[in-house]
């Protein structure tokens, strides 16, 4: 255990090379959570068609159907975490989603994989509120926006690797295309991905074994159980920074998954491109980019932390947030695919570059024993509105306002038009409650 100098309240902390591992360890969890949920938007059309559903009933897939579970299971589960061992329920969580997204490659109808993702829902809804409290205890606050910002990396390597498997897939076995496997009998090729996707995290649950459970700092003399009306009252007082940060996230990611959920159909549809082609040339962008940027905010907020900027990590996302507004409604405009490729990769940059600090910020508001579930709830506000509302959103425009699944690039430029300026004045709210609620804490 290394000691910090200053910090009386907390004296010693994990060991580097320990928190660095857990950190890479829980950021591979983070990855196989995205590869499964990006699976499914690379397979739209062939699932379309095979399934015979419209553009709403896709979305439904992609973010209800996960989110129903997720919101169900997520409070519970945060609650145990608060008071149990956060690295087994980890465990646990990545061992049920992959054995559900295994199940969705024996999906035949879409009663049938809509339950299969549910299951999906359920496993991931463990992960990130026990992530985010063990993350909070193995780092303190100048480089905890760093290892935030390495455990989101993940949601942009589980996309870019969903996208890169999910091609090469294609081009061996394309996703309509039906071929007989010995015990399965006749399966189509999307089929084939998901089964191939599920498996790897059967071995990652056991390598989460190895991660140590730390030592929960700050938390001598407390009660192991936080009571609901206590936790309450810690939110009342400073609900504009909680809300404003959650509401800001909540719409970036409305943003994100609306626009991730349908950009491979928007390739599709507008410029023709094959699933091969898309999960090769997406999927290196959304790797590079994504990736680069989720690293980038991440020590850049730590950067600045450490040099005495207090508003460091929501100030770092606001940069992004503003970035993000003229680039999303952007890119599906463009007049060729190379324009809007490089405008994705710049989407993928800047949404990367906002989670560490955000993240790290909501961590450093709340004491130890609430953290799982504080972040149970945030992820309960971002998922709906952004996971089960922003894909849906989409395709409702397409649908009932257009009327024309051709007509996917506008109904894209329409939602982020909207959303994107509302994520910067919700952040701004926030920023403002968090200067207050610090003000605050520095007066105690």
């Amino acid at each position: 255990m290394a000691t910090i100098p200053g910090k009386s309240d907390s004296p010693t902390w994990p060991s580097p090379a320990s928190a660095w591992y857990a950190a890479i360890i829980l950021m591979l969890a983070n990855t196989l959570a995205f590869v499964d949920r990006q699976a499914l938007a690379l397979l739209v059309q062939p699932i379309k068609n095979d399934l015979q559903i419209s553009d709403t009933a896709m979305s439904l897939l992609y973010g209800l159907s996960f989110t129903l579970f997720y919101v169900a299971v997520g409070i519970p589960v945060a609650r145990l975490a608060d008071r149990s061992s956060r690295r087994n329920i980890v465990a646990l969580s990545v061992f049920v989603w992959s054995a559900m997204t295994a199940l969705c490659g024996f999906a035949r109808s879409f009663p049938l994989l809509f339950a299969a993702r549910v299951g999906v829902g359920a496993g991931e809804g463990g992960l990130s509120p026990s992530a985010y409290s063990l993350l909070a205890d193995y780092f303190p606050k100048n480089r905890l926006p760093a290892a935030m910002g390495v455990y989101q990396m993940g949601i942009y390597l589980g996309g870019a690797c969903a996208l890169l498997i999910g091609g090469l897939i294609s081009t061996v076995v394309p996703p309509g295309e039906e071929v007989v496997l010995p015990l399965l009998g006749a399966v189509k090729g999307w089929h084939i991905v998901f089964l191939a996707l599920g498996i790897p995290g059967l071995l990652l649950s056991a390598l989460i074994l190895t991660v140590r459970e730390p030592a929960r700092q700050g938390t001598a003399g407390e009660a192991p159980k936080v009571p609901i009306p206590q936790f309450l009252s810690h939110i009342g007082g400073r609900k504009r920074a909680y809300f404003g940060i959650a509401l800001g996230f909540a719409l970036m990611i409305f943003v994100g998954n609306g626009t991730g959920a349908w950009i491979p159909a928007f390739l599709e549809r507008k410029f023709g491109w094959t699933t091969a082609e898309i999960g090769a040339s997406y999927g290196l962008i959304v790797f590079f980019c994504g990736t680069s940027g989720a690293l980038a905010g991440g020590f850049f907020a730590s950067w600045l932390r450490g040099r005495g900027h207090e508003r460091a990590n929501l100030h770092t996302a606001l940069i992004g947030f503003c970035v993000l507004i003229p680039v999303t409604i952007g890119f599906p405009l463009m007049p060729s695919a190379g324009a809007a490729l490089v405008l994705i990769g710049v989407m993928n940059f800047f949404a990367g570059f906002n989670f560490g600090g955000g993240l790290a910020a909501l961590q450093e508001l709340t004491p130890n024993r609430m953290r799982a579930l504080l972040s149970a709830m945030y992820l309960l506000t971002i998922n709906i509105i952004g996971a089960a509302l922003g894909p849906t959103a989409v395709a409702l425009i397409t649908d009932f306002w257009f009327g024309d699944p051709q007509r996917l690039p506008e109904a894209l430029a329409v939602t982020c038009a909207i959303a994107s300026p509302l994520s910067v004045l919700a952040l701004l709210i926030g920023i403002r409650g968090y200067s207050d609620a610090q003000t605050v804490q520095e007066q105690m």
